[in-house]
């Protein structure tokens, strides 16, 4: 009970740490840098949210950034000032009431989390009772369902217009304070009898069956929260960008952040929030191979890509030294660095000082 009471506190200055830290940061760092790191937090979102899915309960979800898009959408059409839908929706005008409401950054995130939310239960009452390879094609294909839909909706979301102009709300105490909520509510619900129940189905469906585990609640619980923070993190995404539009949620989006967790570990949140940070930064600092190389006496012509071959490559060489990730399904708790700080050196007779 005591050590509880130590771990709260000390995880309360951790977080008040970090607040000051990003107060510097927003005084000192230029827009470039402060969006690497609203980006790096906004991943770290999506990867924990994606982790509890395929990750904590063994589902194979492909089906991110359909949800994304919803919450993306929702946020921005409800942030967006009247004068800037009229300029958006110039071939076909905003259906109403949407043309005249205008909601607060706050409330319009956590309705575009709801609805991606809702959509997700629709969408997994059917599918996951698939397994495997099939419901990772079912969700890919319901991802992409949305998709089209946003880009045939013409009076909703502007088509394959997109939409622009969203106020640029997300700054990095809206994306680190929401990542720090969403890495907390993961920590409790890993380490309730949920998470418990989440790690069952994963291991062996048919045991957690037995031991009395409703796998449909379950599997649809974690789809549906997983969902939620996914729509949170599309519409941190929207309101950074200023622009959104039915292309930024292809596929190539989910492999993003299928990418982190992989490389995280499949399991752990300590190694999703660690990975966030890694490929967030190291796909920016590679940016350069892009572009052409002076070194003096010759010049590299930049070929376009080359940063994501590169970048591809080191991933495998990691992914073949360390096959479960970075983390594997292990953490770095408080109790940990506590009794790593604890321990004393020990003297030549292997005594303790």
């Amino acid at each position: 009970m005591k050590r509880k009471k130590y771990n709260i506190i000390f995880s309360v200055i951790l977080i008040i740490l970090l607040f000051v830290i990003l107060y510097f940061a927003k005084l000192y760092l230029d827009d470039y840098k402060s969006r690497i790191l609203n980006l790096c937090a906004i991943y770290t979102i999506l990867g924990l949210s994606l982790n509890l899915i395929n990750g904590f309960t063994g589902l194979f979800s492909l089906g991110h950034a359909g949800f994304m898009a919803i919450g993306a959408y929702t946020t921005a059409l409800l942030t967006m000032p009247i004068p800037i839908k009229e300029q958006n929706f110039f071939m076909a005008p905003l259906i109403s009431p949407l043309d005249k409401i205008v909601w607060p950054f706050l409330p319009s995130l956590i309705l575009g989390g709801i609805l991606a939310a809702f959509v997700a239960f629709l969408i997994g009452a059917p599918v996951l009772r698939l397994k495997g390879d099939y419901l990772a094609i079912a969700t890919l294909g319901f991802s992409e369902i949305i998709r089209v839909i946003f880009t045939n909706t013409q009076r909703l979301t502007n088509g394959a217009l997109g939409l622009k102009g969203i106020p640029n709300t997300t700054n990095l105490f809206w994306s680190f304070g929401i990542a720090v909520i969403t890495l907390i509510v993961m920590i409790l619900l890993i380490n309730s009898s949920y998470g418990r129940a989440f790690k069952a189905i994963r291991e062996d469906e048919i045991a957690a069956e037995n031991m009395g585990i409703n796998l449909f609640k379950h599997k649809i619980l974690a789809f549906t929260i997983g969902a939620f923070f996914a729509g949170i993190g599309g519409g941190l995404l929207g309101n950074l960008i200023g622009a959104i539009d039915p292309l930024m949620f292809r596929f190539f989006l989910t492999y993003n952040i299928l990418l982190i967790i992989v490389l995280g570990g499949m399991g752990s949140i300590t190694g999703t929030v660690i990975s966030a940070f890694i490929i967030t930064i190291s796909m920016e600092a590679l940016r350069f191979l892009d572009e052409s190389i002076n070194l003096g006496f010759f010049t590299i012509r930049g070929i376009p890509g080359l940063r994501m071959v590169v970048f591809s490559v080191l991933l495998m060489m990691v992914i073949l030294f360390f096959r479960n990730g970075l983390m594997g399904n292990k953490e770095i708790t408080l109790d940990i660095l506590a009794n790593k700080l604890s321990k004393k050196p020990l003297t030549k007779g292997g005594v303790k000082r």
